[in-house]
């Protein structure tokens, strides 16, 4: 599977305090099962790796800039091609481009498996194919978040979610013990090639999955067109905008904690790296724990609590870890730190999973990725400044206090909680009446319906279109407008344009039943004898 970070959880969570399926009901479904269990065989795979190739880079050079380029070599490929590979996954066979970067992994792995075996590796060549591979995790990621709603049904999705942050937990707690272990008996090329061969256990069970087709009419999307649908679905989509900032808020204000807890450990407690591995086994130990209490969490709190609830805790774990010296009581503090950490990173990932269609949740749950990964690197970074600057254990307060401040947006911002929202497509747009002969590429293309409004509902009418200006907006018009007939002070017409005919096609596939009841709460205000009038325009070019 994708190489993880060294926090990246696959998150989950639900929102509303109904009944939650157990946390191990979703391996009941033999697809999720198989997936699920080879998702644990190559991420301690990939913990093995990360042990092998920063312990290689050791053996190669003096430099720390060089020991530390290794993670960022790791970790760049999701900073940069985060959107991207979530286009490509909503618009190409999503299990092919699983299995041709499970390839492409085997290949890079087992590339440095033989240069590690005879003595041909380089600093240079080590960080080349250490971005390489990373390139494979970050057009991977996003897939594995966007086909987990097709692997389970909605009761257990929440589930489902949480046990990919225990596959994590379960590999970082094993993992690098174990590369350590093959790494002093045989060398780092022994880690790459068992990594190379945990991708193949995936390759396999991604080959055997036949998902249902994804059908449409109309031919794919161009990549670059594909990213700007991406950007523009994010931009008019409050709930997506609202699970983005408080994760940015929440992990920017944690990533303290995973910065610092190496330095306080080793100087603050005067640990080995022995009760350093300890304190950092003992988050993934309460992450696991947490994902196996979240089911009953569920019942009782609405996610917004959880969100609210689990930054609290994470505050206080932080404030433990500057003010407690005593390794156990720390250890207790780092175990309910892991449980806080699981339930807020859960609770946001399914936010964005329940308010996200099919046709564009590769695309957000890229950007989902690309917020946490970037939020824990800076953070991480400013966290780092501020320690050097005022102490560990002043940062350390400093990001509790930043946690609780952010609570706030609790209110204000709230996640959305229904998890019953239908955003399958609803195919109830009729064609359109073609008698020219056009490409899906002509455009611009407008679209104009007609209504006739009863000027005493007038203002009524207006104020619903705002939720079908900011649909229109997100399925992909570029320009929204609602006009008044002067000389008809009944006729008005809502007129939106999209940048290619094909592009207005693909709003037929994407509106869904959500949205169809927002149109028809527009459409009550209609008066006319007869249905609203839709009429269809395209850019004609004048001869040269």
């Amino acid at each position: 599977m994708a190489k993880p970070s060294r926090k990246t959880q696959n998150p989950a969570a639900d929102a509303s305090p109904s009944q939650y399926a157990s946390v191990w009901s979703p391996l009941r479904h033999s697809v999720f099962r198989a997936l699920w269990i080879a998702s644990v065989v190559s991420n301690i795979g990939s913990w093995m790796q990360d042990v092998g190739e920063s312990w290689l880079m050791t053996s190669l050079t003096l430099s720390p800039v060089l020991v530390a380029l290794v993670e960022t070599a790791g970790s760049l490929p999701v900073v940069l091609a985060a959107l991207p590979a979530g286009a490509l996954a909503d618009i190409v066979d999503r299990r092919r481009l699983l299995i041709v970067m499970q390839v492409w992994m085997v290949i890079v792995a087992t590339a440095m498996g033989v240069m590690a075996l005879t003595g041909h590796m380089t600093t240079g060549r080590l960080l080349s194919l250490t971005f390489l591979l990373g390139i494979g995790s970050a057009v991977s990621n996003p897939v594995w978040q966007a086909i987990t709603p097709e692997l389970v049904p909605s009761e257990d999705l929440p589930a489902a979610l949480s046990l990919g942050g225990v596959a994590v937990n379960i590999a970082r707690a094993i993992g690098p013990a174990i590369g350590g272990f093959i790494i002093a008996a045989s060398g780092p090329w022994a880690v790459f090639f068992i990594n190379a061969v945990s991708f193949l256990a995936v390759f396999f069970v991604v080959y055997r999955w036949q998902p249902a087709p994804r059908t449409s009419r109309l031919p794919p999307e161009e990549i670059i067109s594909a990213m700007r649908a991406g950007t523009r679905y994010l931009r008019h989509s409050p709930e997506l905008q609202t699970v983005l900032l408080r994760c940015a808020v929440f992990i920017i204000c944690a990533s303290a904690l995973w910065a610092l807890l190496p330095q306080q450990a080793r100087r603050g407690l005067g640990l080995s790296s022995f009760g350093y591995g300890a304190l950092l086994g003992c988050l993934g130990v309460g992450a696991i724990a947490g994902a196996w209490l979240l089911p009953s969490l569920r019942k009782r709190c609405a996610i917004n609590q959880l969100v609210a609830g689990g930054s609290i805790v994470f505050a206080l774990s932080a404030i433990a870890l500057a003010c407690v010296h005593s390794f156990l009581f720390l250890a207790i503090a780092l175990v309910v730190a892991g449980t806080a950490w699981i339930s807020v990173l859960a609770s946001l990932n399914v936010a964005a999973q329940i308010a996200t269609p099919s046709w564009v949740r590769a695309r957000v749950l890229a950007v989902y990725l690309l917020v946490f990964t970037g939020g824990l690197a800076g953070g991480s970074a400013l966290w780092g400044f501020v320690a050097g600057r005022f102490g560990i254990s002043t940062a350390l307060l400093i990001s509790a206090i930043g946690l609780v401040i952010g609570l706030p947006f609790s209110w204000r911002y709230r996640l959305v909680a229904k998890t019953n929202l239908s955003l399958a497509p609803s195919n109830h747009w009729p064609e359109p009446v073609m008698r020219i002969e056009t490409d899906t590429s002509d455009g611009p293309a407008i679209t104009s319906i007609e209504y006739r409004i009863d000027p005493k509902t007038a203002e009524e009418f207006l104020e619903a279109l705002k939720d079908l200006k900011r649909i229109r907006l997100r399925d992909g018009a570029i320009r929204w407008n609602v006009l008044r007939d002067s000389a008809d002070p009944e006729r008005y017409l809502e007129i939106f344009v999209t940048e290619s005919w094909g592009e207005h096609l693909r709003q037929h596939e994407r509106v869904t039943a959500e949205d169809r009841k927002v149109e028809q709460r527009v459409q009550a205000f209609h008066v006319g004898p007869h249905p609203p009038k839709t009429t269809h325009l395209i850019a004609e070019e004048l001869p040269k």
